[in-house]
């Protein structure tokens, strides 16, 4: 089960809150933002609706519930999820469930409402369990009963886990025994004692005597405790002796080993699962949970401003982002994915201040508006592609921090600006071409792909629409484009006394001269390839195109 979108009417904090285009291969969605910001009301929406379809479990009668849930008391509340399947709307101050199948409305039968109520299993943020206590109750397990009443309620379902580890090893040991056959310790190793240990060990880093990895338990008693006795180098260190971020990593863990058999298929939301772990860790614990634990047609949600789980959902192309920061709860709200490359989702974690720090050895270049998505494509080494704003806003980085690189299209400045242009701000580099685009659809760089190109013809194509252009469209552009660079404002002797030269090379029938003035993104139509189905995938994939770049960007 996987989300696509979600929508929160006057429910709780938000007035009208929706999350969109989630892709369908999402295993992991992470939700950023700072404390109060509205992360938790989505959990709050997946436990309502999980509460609500099981109906007997509603945590607040329907005078309390409104009071809880409604942002205007005047008003009700309504959630959606749609997941890429079918859909479930609960609305009428979660009294009426509406479950869609394929598009078509379909009765929800008591079978329907308990499979559904199952597919959403959350953990709040109070997990952890200081000691192992005798109040075990694993019969409410199979219909996660024992998951606290509200999300500012603990979480102790550890007891139940611990207790059920305990049994199921047990059972596994004394099975054999009464069939007369013999027992298969080191598959029980493998299926119990095996996986905890291993992802301790991932999670954890060092070695087995570095690193606490799981070694004996002692039954419960009615009136005693289970025990799990963890080792570490030559000492047996007891579950209740162990640091609370150990025990926050052995909880999560044995959660998910315990209860896999009930966690495919589902939407798993957890909150704050980074609580009292350093960074590297985080980002360890995020990776071998969702790699490892989470089934691929399963979900995970949480919430975090972790600086190593934000860095693992980053580079992760089965995880999105989703940042609340500095929303305003009163107005609609439409949230999507975060791009891979926009490092501002750092920000939340740490000042961008000290990015550089932390990318210390990589080169990090801004580029204009999405082109980032492309030029990382070229996967050139050691260097982070960053899209920015505009030109305007390129510049402003690298003119208050010349650690940054700066790609900039050309648009029309001159030959003689660029020069002074980087002569005062080297890292400011600027394409020869007037845009991204030029590069792509660049005679030499079809070439390369198409075999027996017509680049001869494809030159005429573009020489003529340029003529066509150039006295209505290109040339009374010139000056009203150029009087928004940023370049002139700050340094005003940087800038030509007139457009001489620049008309004079838009006016040429050499192709390099007035190719680097002509906006192949706007001002060529495109006919000419039509039939070769060339994206822009293919295009920066080139030899050509990458040693274009690569030039610019070695410029000593």
């Amino acid at each position: 089960m996987h989300v696509q979108e979600l929508s929160l009417k006057n429910f709780k904090r938000f007035t009208d809150l929706s999350i969109k285009r989630i892709p369908e291969n999402t295993k992991l969605v992470l939700l950023i933002g700072a404390n109060g910001s509205g992360k938790s009301s989505v959990f709050d929406a997946f436990e309502t609706m999980s509460r609500s379809l099981r109906k007997s479990d509603l945590l607040y009668s329907s005078e309390e519930r409104q009071s809880y849930y409604r942002k205007d008391q005047t008003f009700s509340t309504s959630v959606t999820i749609n997941y890429w399947k079918d859909q479930i709307v609960i609305d009428n101050d979660i009294s009426n469930q509406i479950y869609y199948t394929d598009g078509i409305q379909a009765p929800l039968s008591e079978e329907n409402r308990s499979e559904l109520a199952q597919k959403f299993i959350g953990r709040s943020s109070i997990r952890i369990v200081p000691q192992i206590t005798v109040s075990a109750n694993p019969q409410t397990i199979l219909t996660d009963a024992d998951g606290p009443g509200s999300y500012i309620q603990n979480d102790t379902r550890f007891v139940n886990d611990v207790f059920v580890y305990i049994q199921q090893i047990n059972q596994a040991l004394r099975e054999p025994v009464f069939r007369g056959k013999q027992v298969d310790v080191l598959q029980i190793f493998k299926d119990f004692i095996e996986p905890l240990n291993t992802s301790l060990l991932n999670i954890l880093g060092g070695t087995e005597q570095t690193t606490i990895q799981v070694a004996e338990f002692q039954d419960a008693t009615p009136n005693i405790a289970a025990k799990l006795i963890f080792r570490k180098g030559e000492s047996k260190i007891n579950y209740d002796l162990l640091s609370h971020g150990e025990k926050q990593v052995v909880i999560l863990l044995l959660n998910f080993i315990v209860r896999r058999e009930y966690y495919k298929d589902v939407i798993i939301f957890i909150d704050e699962m980074d609580c009292h772990l350093n960074t590297a860790i985080q980002f360890s614990l995020l990776k071998e949970i969702t790699a490892r634990w989470i089934p691929n047609n399963s979900q995970l949600w949480t919430a975090s401003h972790a600086l190593g789980f934000i860095d693992y959902a980053h580079q992760n192309e089965e995880s999105v982002i989703i940042d609340f920061d500095n929303l305003d709860f009163d107005l609609p709200q439409i949230l999507y994915p975060e791009p891979k490359s926009n490092l501002d989702v750092y920000e939340i974690a740490v000042p961008k201040s000290i990015l550089f720090e932390l990318m210390q050895g990589k080169k990090i270049v801004l580029c204009e508006n999405k082109n980032d998505e492309y030029y990382n494509l070229l996967l050139l080494p050691d260097t982070i592609f960053v899209g920015v704003k505009d030109a305007r806003d390129l510049f402003l980085h690298v003119k208050r921090d010349n650690r940054y690189i700066t790609l900039r299209d050309r648009d029309f400045l001159s030959d003689a600006e660029i020069t002074r242009i980087q002569s005062k701000y080297p890292n400011h580099r600027i394409l020869d071409y007037y845009d991204f685009e030029n590069y792509l659809y660049h005679p030499d760089n079809i070439s390369e792909l198409v075999v027996d190109f017509e680049k001869e013809d494809y030159i005429k194509d573009i020489s003529s629409q340029k003529d066509e252009k150039i006295d209505y469209f290109i040339l009374p552009s010139i000056i009203s484009s150029r009087q928004s660079y940023e370049e002139f404002k700050t340094e005003p002797s940087i800038r030509d006394k007139d457009v001489t030269q620049i008309v004079s090379d838009l006016k040429s029938n050499e192709f390099e001269r007035f190719y680097k003035y002509f906006d192949m993104k706007v001002q060529y139509n495109g006919g000419f390839l039509r039939s070769y189905n060339l994206s822009k995938e293919k295009l920066v994939n080139t030899r050509w195109f990458k040693s274009k770049i690569d030039q610019l960007l070695t410029i000593s």
